[in-house]
């Protein structure tokens, strides 16, 4: 199983578009969404992003992605700065949800602001393709419209999350991932959760000892090799409650577990609440 693929297909992303237009300096746009992320692409002309201390300058075909909950501005330009010839800036606005919940996988997706720069999305074709499409379908109103452009927004979002993971020094998982022995063990955990794995026996099956494996992997993921399995098993048994009628019991086997009492009280300590309270509020999107 493709590790990346599985944690992302798990974060059960959706979003929209809901801004595209032109806009004439002076102008400003502010914007507080506290359980939603943002993003902004600069379709022509150029304008400013402010996020706390934060004041970048963006241009055509630039790209800029806020994490949840933090207030930021766009504008045609500082306050301070002296007026300059602008012939007017187009941008595409939306909105990405996904679940972040306390024993992530990935823990935090994004720095909390993420900047694309024009050259960069030229080095990826699929991302310039969709927010092309986004563009034109947002604007053009046409039957089915607005499920293409809430589709092509799950997509803006992994490709998002797909380049920042290509970044030097970004996220150590990415590391992890690209290992010749603790990639191949990351494989493993994901594909086959619910088996009775041991330090030693997982070390044999990638050729190390346990000691050198429960090293490298904490030192790689980030977390001990038994905190992530946990995490990961979590993980699943919360896509079963969104998804199936499952009993508890039948949840508990198939991520692991031998009694609905242990996951249950594993479950809890990790997501905050009980599996059956989960099963009742899904949508939550930090449950």
């Amino acid at each position: 199983m493709e590790v990346l693929s599985d944690i992302l297909r798990s974060m059960r992303v959706r979003g929209s578009v809901y801004f595209c237009d032109r806009l004439d300096a002076p102008w400003t746009l502010e914007f507080d969404e506290p359980s939603a992320a943002s993003f902004h692409a600069v379709r022509r002309g150029e304008c400013w992003v402010k996020a706390g201390e934060s004041l970048q300058q963006l241009g055509p075909g630039d790209l800029v992605f806020v994490e949840p909950g933090l207030p930021h501005e766009l504008l045609s330009q500082p306050a301070d700065a002296p007026p300059v010839a602008n012939a007017g800036t187009l941008l595409l606005c939306g909105y990405c949800e996904f679940l972040r919940d306390r024993g992530g996988l990935l823990g935090d997706v994004f720095p909390s602001l993420t900047i694309v720069r024009d050259e960069e999305v030229l080095r990826h074709p699929w991302l310039r393709t969709t927010l092309d499409q986004l563009a034109a379908e947002y604007l053009s109103q046409d039957p089915g419209s607005e499920l293409i452009v809430d589709k092509l927004t799950e997509i803006l979002l992994i490709e998002m999350i797909r380049i920042d993971f290509g970044r030097k020094q970004q996220r150590p998982l990415l590391e992890a991932l690209a290992d010749r022995q603790i990639g191949p063990a990351l494989r493993m955990l994901h594909e086959s959760p619910a088996r009775s794995w041991t330090l030693d026996g997982l070390a044999d099956e990638i050729g190390l000892s346990r000691t050198a494996f429960a090293r490298r992997f904490k030192a790689l993921v980030g977390r001990p090799m038994f905190d992530y399995l946990t995490r990961l098993r979590i993980d699943r048994a919360k896509e079963l409650l969104r998804e199936s009628q499952l009993p508890l019991y039948e949840i508990a086997s198939r991520v692991g577990y031998e009694s609905d009492l242990a996951f249950a009280r594993t479950f809890k300590k990790v997501v905050g609440t009980t599996p059956t309270r989960y099963r009742k509020t899904p949508g939550d999107p930090n449950g």
